[in-house]
């Protein structure tokens, strides 16, 4: 009888990975990365916005009224910096700003017409590169992928995470 080796990916193995495993991790998520801004990237140039102005579409978008404050703690990023990206948003017709209803000193953000139509081609992009690396990789590894991205996150970022990933769109 043939002696039983350990599958050299089995998920007991995985536990004891080498740093040189780990450096082809890391580098895979840098390239990958770079693949999934590319598309949206070259998108953002034609209109002079870079990725800042991405996920500040993404994120109104994704939560259609969200307050100011309530963008600066999902992006993580100074008052300063996304006010600036806001500015540059709302002045070129694709973000709208609205009194708050409860709160008058709070800004609602909402896309306009013209934000949900770049918002739209930004992330179609980034869906179609997912689409077809989920298409590769197959069921089992889409679900280990999100697995290691959500052990990579902070506890608070998971439970923002979280709270917008249970959102309905």
């Amino acid at each position: 009888m043939a002696e039983r080796r350990p599958n050299p990916i089995s998920g007991e193995n995985l536990l004891f990975l080498t740093d040189e495993q780990l450096r082809k991790g890391i580098e895979a998520m840098f390239f990958a990365y770079r693949g999934f801004t590319a598309d949206p990237d070259r998108i953002l140039e034609q209109h002079g916005y870079g990725r800042a102005h991405h996920r500040a579409l993404h994120f109104i978008n994704r939560t259609h009224g969200t307050t100011v404050n309530n963008l600066l703690a999902l992006l993580g990023v100074t008052k300063q910096s996304l006010n600036r990206v806001l500015r540059t948003l709302i002045a070129d017709g694709l973000v709208e700003s609205r009194v708050g209803r409860t709160d008058r000193r709070e800004r609602n953000l909402f896309l306009t017409e013209e934000g949900r139509k770049l918002e739209r081609a930004l992330s179609e992009a980034q869906r179609e590169r997912m689409r077809s690396a989920y298409r590769a990789a197959g069921p089992q590894a889409v679900a280990g992928f999100r697995q290691v991205l959500e052990a990579m996150m902070d506890d608070e970022i998971r439970h923002q995470y979280a709270s917008l990933r249970d959102r309905r769109s």
